[in-house]
């Protein structure tokens, strides 16, 4: 019978922990924000600036607006971006409306439709 009660206490204390490790990970998950490229403009030509004055967390949420019959969102490397080329397996977004959850450090983003990266449809963020 001792067992048992000891038993009991173990399991009441590791739900205790796993509930208070589920709380925490939500509290951290309400934290993201969510910002529309662009603005009222959607992703466009003039991109390139629309981040300068924002701050960006890992886990935030993009969202990209567009038409998916001229346009296209690519989430490519450093070089991709500097040389507007999309490197092999680079994921290709073209619903025309795209959320894109930002990972910690860089992020960058183009569109791949030719002349659209080097005319300024391209944006690079850094995420906290």
């Amino acid at each position: 019978m001792m067992n048992q009660g000891r038993g009991s206490a173990s399991v009441n204390k590791l739900s205790l922990w796993l509930a208070l490790l589920c709380v925490l990970i939500q509290i951290g998950t309400n934290d993201a924000a969510v910002f529309m490229v662009g603005d009222g403009v959607g992703w466009s030509f003039s991109a390139d600036s629309w981040s300068e004055a924002k701050s960006f967390r890992s886990g935030d949420e993009l969202v990209f607006n567009y038409n998916p019959d001229i346009h296209n969102v690519v989430a490519v490397d450093a070089s991709g971006y500097k040389n507007c080329q999309v490197p092999a397996g680079s994921r290709v977004y073209n619903s025309g409306n795209d959320y894109i959850p930002l990972d910690r450090g860089m992020n960058y983003f183009i569109c791949s439709i030719p002349g659209h990266c080097k005319g300024g449809m391209k944006i690079a963020i850094t995420a906290n």
